[in-house]
């Protein structure tokens, strides 16, 4: 069984967002890029697979789209366990566009794990406009995922509760919070092994770009806090009441 999981590269999630001049564009400068949070949990989860005894697990690899400065970011996730890493030449311009330049390196894989979203503008539709172009099944929301013999069997969660599915491969995860504790970090000796691990580059295809960006601009400043003291218990509801108005 091989997997594949889409590693999204993301500003650091303490990263104090800004634009340029005219609010076209996010401005990178002093920007830390890391692998997206939702993605580093799909990843740990498949390094949690491959070591389980009996899992048949073969090779994980990696994949993005994004310029030779997302190499970094592959790196690290080659350094936590990853066999192999693939990204495609090309600006991550909508998700469309980046599904279909994904599709052109997810033929052949079993599992496919996709984040739910990108921590940067929050789609939450990649692995599902993937899976479509690959003619694979999909589920979303994944908590849980465990491979027994030549099945999948997933957790998902619904609305007032939870849903055990079985699924047989290929298939995409599209994971969410919950399907690892915790990120890996890589250790020294798989920073130092990522080194010679393979990085293969794909020039992108022609692809339809369906949306595009006009300005951006952050949201209004919060409202100064205000205190009140336990003599002013009568100023406080009426604040909760008339301004907050959670009463």
């Amino acid at each position: 069984m091989k997997i594949l999981v889409l590693i999204g590269n993301v500003p650091d999630t303490t990263t104090k967002i800004k634009f340029n001049a005219d609010k076209t564009m996010f401005d990178a400068t002093g920007v830390q890029w890391i692998i997206n949070p939702w993605d580093e949990l799909a990843l740990t989860r498949a390094m949690e697979l491959k070591e389980t005894a009996g899992s048949g697990i073969e090779t994980i690899t990696v994949a993005n789209v994004g310029h030779q400065e997302t190499e970094a970011t592959l790196r690290k996730a080659l350094a936590i366990g990853a066999d192999k890493a693939i990204r495609v030449d090309a600006d991550a311009k909508d998700a469309f566009y980046v599904a279909s330049q994904l599709a052109l390196v997810s033929q052949g894989y079993d599992l496919i794990f996709a984040g739910v979203e990108a921590s940067d503008y929050n789609g939450a539709a990649v692995g599902g406009m993937l899976a479509e172009l690959l003619g694979i099944q999909s589920v979303s929301s994944v908590s849980g995922l465990q491979i027994d013999g030549g099945l999948v069997k997933i957790t998902r969660e619904i609305e007032g509760g939870s849903q055990a599915l079985s699924v047989a491969a290929p298939v995409m995860a599209i994971v969410q919070k919950g399907i690892a504790k915790e990120p890996r970090i890589p250790a020294m000796r798989g920073i130092m092994m990522a080194r010679s691990k393979p990085l293969e580059v794909v020039q992108p295809s022609e692809t339809e770009i369906r949306m595009s960006f006009e300005a951006f601009d952050l949201p209004p400043a919060k409202a100064a806090c205000k205190k009140f003291t336990e003599e002013q218990a009568k100023e406080l509801i009426h604040a909760l009441r008339e301004e907050a108005k959670v009463l």
